[in-house]
């Protein structure tokens, strides 16, 4: 008997290894998050340089493996059993070993929520090909939020090969069926697209940015087109009543723009597990 076997067999076993799962995964999203923003504005100043005739700037170069990581505040290098996903958060109590300044709280959270979301697909889908999908856009998911909530940016380097990953599957009928997922594509994008062009000439200001609408059509080629109409009511509505609550408490001015990205990946993830479940909910609450 292999160990997926044995695994499958002990639900309490596969929920305690898509946790730790979760945390290790958690751990490494804390990476790209931090550091994809920090790559892509490097790259974007080579470019720079090298149109105005200028070197690209020296120093050692940013990648997701290395330098290792370090203390924001004194540059401290940690080490392996300082960097065990939220266990030694907890044993440091939130604190550097060397200057003891506090860690930031993102981490932990970042490594909690993706444990958490990954038991929910778990519990869900099962191992199996459509669960093992289902997490990878999910992780996919968590680290676009994240780092559109901090930037403002959606890179293209997620979205774009998770995209397409979507399109493939579809030809294995794995959530929804080729037609079905090229159309969510071509529409998930125009649609955003369309909104956009009209609120800018309607007020001359930008309402989103590109990477919302590659966004919508990365979940549209997932999911297919029929889930566009909740995903994007989902995300309206939890927009809206999020904006207006930190608008009247004062923890966000009225008129500054707020990431959309954030919304679109969490209605997004909410239809990949439950969609048709909220689709009958509804059906049956207006009587259809």
């Amino acid at each position: 008997m292999d160990w997926i076997t044995v695994i499958e067999q002990d639900p309490l076993m596969l929920y305690a290894a898509a946790l730790l799962l979760g945390l290790v995964v958690g751990s490494f999203l804390n990476v790209v998050i931090l550091r994809l923003p920090r790559m892509l504005e490097a790259a974007w100043r080579d470019d720079c340089a090298e149109l105005d005739g200028q070197p690209p700037a020296a120093g050692q170069r940013l990648t997701l493996a290395h330098p290792g990581s370090s203390c924001s505040h004194c540059g401290h290098r940690i080490r392996p059993h300082e960097n065990i996903p939220l266990l030694s958060y907890l044993i440091l109590q939130g604190r550097c070993s060397a200057c003891g300044n506090p860690i930031g709280l993102r981490y932990p959270l970042v490594e909690a929520g993706t444990a958490l979301l990954t038991l929910l697909v778990v519990i869900e889908l099962g191992l199996s090909w459509q669960g093992g999908a289902a997490l990878l856009l999910t992780w996919a998911l968590i680290a676009l939020a994240v780092i559109d909530h901090d930037t403002q940016l959606l890179p293209d380097s997620i979205t774009l090969p998770v995209l397409w990953i979507g399109l493939i599957l579809s030809l294995f009928t794995l959530f929804t069926d080729a037609h079905s997922a090229i159309i969510g594509a071509v529409v998930g994008y125009l649609s955003l697209w369309s909104v956009y062009h009209l609120f800018r000439l309607a007020t001359g200001k930008e309402g989103m940015g590109y990477g919302d609408f590659k966004l919508l059509a990365l979940l549209g080629a997932w999911l297919g087109w029929q889930a566009l109409p909740q995903i994007i009511l989902l995300s309206a509505l939890t927009g809206a009543i999020l904006g207006v609550v930190l608008i009247l408490s004062g923890r966000h001015a009225r008129g500054t723009p707020m990431p959309f990205g954030p919304f679109l990946a969490s209605a997004g993830w909410i239809s990949l597990l439950w969609g048709p479940e909220i689709n009958r909910i509804y059906l049956n609450w207006v009587g259809l």
